[in-house]
């Protein structure tokens, strides 16, 4: 009897043209697309928010790198460079108050005007900042020879003006007036009146008169001379002199006339109108220079954000990371490779297992208390110095490590173990010889990335005294320093406009060594990376 083939069972190809088929598969095809699309979408909101997030620091940032700076030709008398306690170069190079004597001298004799007004005094003198001097001390300090001659030096603005000039601190418009008539003396020789040399009586500064004489000033620039306008009626204004030459009286010749309106009153302002009017007048005669901020790598905290940098804190976050790294990372790699490869399965085993992983989730403001109760109050060792931050950092990215690592070997097949041992290595050798090398990409990788988040850390730190001012940059792990996020953390709490750029600018210099920790740890990935 003969065999016959069994019909197949199921649907037939002509069950692909049923309605219900192609329904189910239009369904099925349908959510497909809206699965892709809903990724599509995450992935683009996550860059769109990356984006955004990198645009506003960098935008914020983008001042903070460049710093406005008042050049002087100083006389370096000696009765003033050299002070009575000697002329040794830490006496000269920290003479502060003989160097700012000098430039206060120089800024007197370019705007002589306001030189009886005690109070104008005050303000034209902070123009600069006191300590803005220090770095022409220790030049001089350095350079001897040069005391008794005229050096061209270059002061930092204060922060205030150089935010005023870079247009982030008090919003301003420009106006052309047009020409001027005829120029007259009021009263004595800062009250003037001034005349439109047409018949249409300044139409421009009509405009915007009232609003500027209720909130806000109204500066007139002519021929160099700075003015304040106090009062306008009709073809005649009333005018203050602010800065720049004196002007003379008599007919102008048509010179040309603008005005700056300022919409913010000055008592609003941390800028006064002579402060703007000196500092413009200065960078009409070439005197203000806007150069690459320097400082901000180079120079420790200062209470003047035009003087502060973040030296210190760089130095201070290398130190506690190779303290962190030294600790944590070799604890980390033989805790994972025993447990892996050599502890027995028991209770006890397991129990320290889960209380590695519990470690892990423990918020890190914990083992700032525990470093603070045990490294400072147990042990004695003192605050605020990179070698007790890194051992509580340690402490917090070790159980990363670990986790990390035992993933990393518990990825090596165990047919490489198998063929090890059947070689005749011991288990010993085994894994320091076979196991251990396949799994270094997945360690160093870990090991890596816990270091990142360590050195992203505020909290723990803030609790052993990390958050002290610090002026000098580190030498050693057992120096006084401070780290990049609790610098971050410092500055943004400042009361005054320019930490806003600053700190900005550290976040990018924290980005950078995340970014570098990152790159670091693909490279080690690909270098160390074995297939089998």
């Amino acid at each position: 009897m003969t065999d016959q083939t069994p019909t197949p069972k199921g649907p037939s190809p002509d069950s692909f043209s049923n309605p219900d088929v192609i329904k189910r598969l239009a369904k099925r095809n349908a959510a497909e697309k809206r699965f892709r699309f809903y990724g599509q979408c995450a992935i683009g909101f996550s860059v769109l928010s990356l984006f955004i997030l990198i645009f506003s620091i960098f935008s914020e940032a983008s001042s903070a790198f460049s710093r406005h700076y008042v050049v002087f030709d100083l006389d370096l008398a000696e009765e003033f460079v050299v002070p009575e306690a000697g002329n040794s170069f830490e006496e000269i190079a920290s003479n502060v108050s003989g160097f700012n004597q000098i430039v206060q001298a120089n800024l007197l004799e370019t705007f002589p005007a306001h030189a009886e007004n005690r109070n104008l005094r005050r303000e034209l003198f902070a123009i600069v900042p006191r300590l803005g001097v220090l770095p022409i001390a220790k030049e001089t300090a350095e350079r001897p020879d040069t005391i008794g001659t005229t050096q061209r030096f270059r002061v930092v603005l204060s922060d205030d003006l150089d935010l005023f000039l870079k247009g982030q601190i008090t919003s301003r418009r420009s106006i052309d007036v047009g020409q001027a008539g005829r120029l007259g003396s009021l009263r004595g020789d800062q009250i003037y009146s001034l005349s439109d040399a047409g018949p249409d009586g300044f139409p421009v500064l009509q405009e915007v008169w009232e609003d500027a004489r209720q909130a806000g000033s109204l500066l007139i620039n002519m021929n160099g001379s700075w003015f304040k306008l106090i009062d306008l009626s009709g073809a005649v204004m009333q005018l203050e002199f602010l800065a720049g030459k004196l002007p003379q009286i008599g007919e102008q010749s048509g010179a040309e006339i603008d005005a700056l309106l300022l919409p913010v009153p000055e008592t609003d302002r941390t800028t006064s109108d002579h402060q703007i009017a000196w500092t413009l007048a200065l960078e009409e005669a070439g005197r203000i220079e806007r150069r690459l901020n320097s400082s901000l790598i180079t120079h420790a905290d200062s209470t003047y954000p035009e003087l502060a940098g973040a030296a210190a804190a760089i130095i201070g976050s290398i130190l506690t990371m190779i303290v962190t790294a030294i600790f944590a990372i070799p604890v980390g790699i033989f805790a994972a490779v025993y447990l892996e490869e050599f502890a027995p399965s028991n209770r006890l085993t397991g129990l320290i297992e889960v209380n590695i992983n519990n470690l892990a989730a423990v918020p890190s403001i914990v083992f700032g208390l525990l470093g603070a109760s045990v490294f400072l109050d147990t042990f004695g060792l003192p605050r605020s110095v990179p070698f007790v931050g890194g051992l509580v950092l340690g402490l917090l990215v070790l159980p990363t490590v670990i986790i990390a690592s035992r993933a990393a070997l518990r990825s090596v097949p165990p047919s490489i173990r198998t063929a090890a041992l059947g070689l005749g290595a011991s288990q010993t050798q085994t894994v320091f010889h076979h196991v251990l090398p396949l799994a270094a990409p997945g360690i160093l990788t870990g090991a890596i990335i816990a270091m990142a988040r360590a050195l992203g850390e505020t909290a723990p730190l803030l609790l052993i005294g990390m958050v002290a001012f610090v002026n000098e940059v580190p030498s050693g792990p057992n120096d006084e320093a401070t780290v990049l996020p609790v610098l971050i953390f410092k500055w943004f709490s400042g009361a005054e406009r320019a930490w806003e750029p600053m700190t900005s600018a550290v976040v990018i210099i924290l980005l950078v060594l995340l970014m570098a920790m990152s790159l670091t740890a693909v490279l080690l990935r690909r270098h160390f990376e074995r297939r089998w």
